[in-house]
């Protein structure tokens, strides 16, 4: 990749936040989030109650990005087969031969929008496992590649409403980021009402095209991360084992603490968001801003901090704290 390429590929990033900012009013730091997650080659699980646009976001980047895009409604009684694809039996009306086509699901998609993940219960959502984790779908025994970016955007509604299933932590381990969408400031919300109600209609023109995904996603590896805070990152990481913590709150109230995954999540996080930012080198407030949605799904809490109202994003909190540079 050349010193042009480099420059063309960095000057269509602002385009691109300005194209869906057309339609999506604030949440900076959730869109922020979520071009991380493309730029890494990672998937994003957005949780908020309903109503605060999640799946207007997504579809809002698969217009921006000009990515093949698929949508899949997440119900109780949706089968894996919805998800992945199935066999066919078709007919050489030449020969009168009879073989079996494999007909892909909606999965094969650039841009998948898994919306109300977890109103499906748990077999369905394992579905989606080997897809997320290795890029392709096996059925019948044959492997079928999906294409090239492939980005998995999930939605869910708070696991305390009701006609929700937990997602298992096998799968939450694949998500590369939890994003958390909380309510607009008044003033955005004023701007939604505002922009939303009338007669004007923003279009949303393509910005990225899809070899655009995926020379950023090379380009981000290509990103600088100091040996200092790669040490940071990965005491960091050990330090949300209550087995060997050395810090209080862990130990306390830690169940179970991240793995490897969690140490490459978070640095191809900070060296992406480096880049959007228009740097080549990832520095330690990349990586504390995006610890949070990189170790909120992946540290477990006991009963005891249950019992206290503590939660994962207190244990970040704790952790950013006790470990330093």
């Amino acid at each position: 990749m050349t010193e042009q390429d480099v420059t063309r590929l960095l000057a269509k990033l602002p385009p691109l936040r300005q194209e869906i900012a057309k339609i999506i009013v604030g949440q900076e730091a959730v869109l922020d989030e979520v071009l991380v997650a493309l730029l890494a080659g990672g998937h994003a699980l957005l949780e908020g109650v309903p109503g605060l646009a999640k799946t207007l976001l997504v579809r809002t980047l698969a217009q921006a990005t000009d990515l093949p895009f698929r949508r899949i409604q997440f119900t109780p009684d949706l089968m894996p087969t919805d998800i992945l694809g199935t066999e066919i039996l078709e007919e050489d009306h030449g020969t009168g031969r009879r073989s079996f086509k494999f007909n892909p699901g909606p999965i094969f998609a650039s841009l998948v929008l898994a919306d109300e993940i977890n109103r499906t219960p748990p077999k369905t959502q394992a579905a989606l496992l080997e897809a997320m984790q290795e890029g392709h779908v096996t059925y019948a025994g044959q492997e079928h590649a999906l294409p090239k970016p492939f980005f998995l955007l999930a939605t869910q509604n708070p696991i305390e409403q009701s006609g929700t299933y937990p997602l298992p932590e096998a799968q939450l381990d694949r998500f590369l980021l939890y994003i958390r969408i909380g309510y607009p400031t008044e003033q955005e919300e004023l701007a939604v009402l505002s922009g939303t109600t009338g007669t004007a209609r923003p279009e949303v023109r393509p910005v990225l095209a899809g070899e655009d995904v995926r020379q950023l996603q090379q380009l981000v590896r290509q990103v600088s991360l100091s040996p200092e805070l790669l040490r940071f990152v990965n005491r960091l990481v050990r330090a949300t084992r209550p087995a060997t913590s050395e810090v209080p709150f862990i130990r306390d109230y830690g169940r179970w603490g991240a793995g490897p995954r969690a140490g490459q999540a978070l640095i191809l996080c900070a060296k992406a968001r480096a880049l959007l930012q228009g740097r080549f080198a990832a520095t330690l407030d990349d990586i504390r801003a995006l610890a949070p949605a990189v170790l909120r799904h992946r540290v477990l809490l006991n009963f005891n901090a249950e019992a206290e109202n503590l939660t994962s994003d207190d244990a970040v909190a704790a952790l950013l704290k006790a470990v330093v540079v």
